[in-house]
């Protein structure tokens, strides 16, 4: 349990835990291992050691969409909570000392199955995209079980992966979280994760936006594509009518914020050289969220969520190198 002395804290991120191992190659790596570029592939376990042992790798650290999300959260003075599975094995101690070292709760019970923790071989090419192939493992054993009353009331809001939409159980998980959530009067946010994933679950989705989601997260990708239109204005009068808040990055064009009655547009923060593009949702997402925890008023919190994805993409990895607290103040 995640609620200590009836203090609520801000965020508890459900995600899907993975390690990170960072490299740098070139188009031909991509070509040569099959790699989508500036996209997320799945890959069984002897695709992800092949490709391990062709890279050259830079870092290997905790990861994942939601975990990084919640490192941005703990890096601008905010509390918060994990949920996700792990197996009990080297790189699960790593994730797990990971989210420690900077106060984030996780007390999800490891995977004992063959299952090994998950993870995500990420390959940065020389224009800052990065391109992905992921080895879920462990993640896919998280379920409804994982997820307890006592951590999800114990958060004002409760941030869910659009990834978890892979795994059934997980996708079960969520729905719970969620449901919780709203009976204690707690938000419930959600980001669609990538745009292949909302291909394969666009439906599932739509139904879950509509019932579930009080803030949805996407890039400009991801929001065409699940409303199934080439226009990125189209997207977002459909995508605000479904939720409170629809929050858009579009990148080096800033971001969109819509409410059913607003719609502001915010430009990004300048930076001197993009260096890796990875976790720049994923720190937006942090910015925002604190905002909003904190009460900021959206266009505030998405200010925080430009300064935040702007310090990330000047350096390789996707957790903060500077103290994001410092950045706004």
């Amino acid at each position: 349990m995640e609620k200590r002395d009836n203090v609520v804290r801000d965020v508890v991120g459900i995600g899907n835990a993975i390690v990170d191992i960072l490299a740098f190659a070139d188009q031909a790596f991509l070509t040569r291992n099959n790699l989508i570029k500036g996209s997320m592939i799945l890959v069984e376990m002897e695709q992800a050691m092949a490709i391990y042992k062709a890279m050259e790798p830079v870092l290997e650290l905790p990861g994942g969409s939601v975990s990084n999300t919640m490192a941005g959260i703990a890096s601008l003075g905010g509390t918060g909570s994990y949920i996700g599975k792990v197996h009990k094995d080297k790189l699960g101690d790593v994730f797990r000392e990971g989210l420690g070292s900077i106060g984030i709760g996780f007390t999800t019970t490891p995977s004992v199955c063959d299952a090994r923790t998950a993870r995500c071989l990420v390959i940065v090419t020389e224009d800052g995209q990065r391109s992905m192939a992921t080895y879920l493992g462990a993640c896919t054993e998280l379920s409804p079980d994982d997820v307890d009353p006592e951590v999800i009331s114990g958060h004002h809001l409760t941030y869910l992966e659009g990834y978890l939409w892979d795994a059934p159980m997980a996708k079960e998980a969520v729905t719970k979280a969620a449901r919780l959530a709203h009976r204690y009067g707690r938000q419930v946010a959600l980001t669609l994760s990538d745009s292949l994933c909302v291909d394969r679950h666009r439906e599932s989705f739509q139904d879950f936006i509509r019932s579930h989601v009080d803030i949805l997260f996407a890039n400009e990708e991801e929001i065409i594509s699940l409303y199934e239109t080439d226009k990125v204005d189209v997207a977002v009068e459909l995508g605000r009518q479904e939720c409170n808040l629809l929050v858009v990055t579009l990148g080096a064009q800033g971001s969109l914020i819509a409410s059913r009655d607003s719609l502001s547009r915010l430009d990004s923060i300048p930076v001197s050289q993009v260096v890796d593009t990875t976790g720049a949702g994923d720190l937006y997402a942090a910015g925002f969220l604190f905002g909003i925890t904190h009460g900021y008023d959206p266009v505030a919190s998405g200010r925080m969520g430009a300064i935040a994805a702007a310090e990330i993409i000047s350096h390789v990895g996707a957790r903060p190198e500077e103290r994001l607290s410092k950045l706004i103040t």
